[in-house]
């Protein structure tokens, strides 16, 4: 999409490109990414790993993923640094070159909603790329949850589209699957905020 501009009264208007984030965007936000530890992680933790697609199915390799999620007794714990300087229930994870990211983090607990519902156990997703002037913003759920069926925020997703929200359990593992498709088949689903 592109904007106008008037050179002067007496000129006409002309095209002129828009301007997007870029080009060295994972280069500057390679310094801020969550660097976890065993440790830190805790023997509970489990690992989350996917993939970023664009609207052709090619990997993005210069993008950058963030989970925010509650604690696994369900509390947020805000801005309150954890022993790494980062909240707890946080983490920041480039993708790379095919478009992964991979970490280790605990499993968040069900969090109370706005309204006094309980959402089921998941991570608020913000997604950064060159190319996009404002973040987006989608969500992850755990494959096998039973509280899945009453969360506030899933129950208004379109049964045939839900899928794109749940992180698929590698069996035996505490490994979960979720890949994000920016468009096209499959597409996950991104909230307005």
């Amino acid at each position: 999409m592109s904007e106008t501009t008037k050179l002067n009264d007496s000129a006409k208007w002309i095209p002129t490109s828009s301007q997007t984030v870029g080009p060295y965007f994972r280069i500057g936000l390679q310094s801020l990414a969550h660097r976890m530890s065993e440790l830190e992680a805790g023997p509970d933790a489990i690992e989350i790993r996917g993939k970023v697609f664009d609207s052709e199915g090619e990997p993005v390799p210069d993008a950058m993923v963030e989970f925010w999620g509650a604690a696994p007794t369900g509390a947020y714990s805000g801005v309150q640094p954890g022993a790494n300087g980062f909240p707890a229930g946080f983490y920041r994870a480039p993708t790379g070159k095919d478009g992964e990211f991979s970490f280790s983090i605990g499993k968040p607990g069900p969090a109370p909603a706005g309204d006094g519902r309980i959402q089921a156990p998941h991570f608020l997703v913000l997604f950064f790329a060159r190319g996009l002037l404002r973040n987006m913003l989608t969500r992850v759920y755990f494959e096998g949850e039973p509280a899945n069926d009453l969360d506030p925020v899933l129950a208004v997703v379109p049964a045939e589209r839900r899928h794109t929200l749940i992180a698929r359990a590698d069996k035996g593992t505490k490994i979960y699957n979720w890949n994000i498709v920016l468009q096209g088949k499959d597409e996950t689903v991104f909230f307005d905020w």
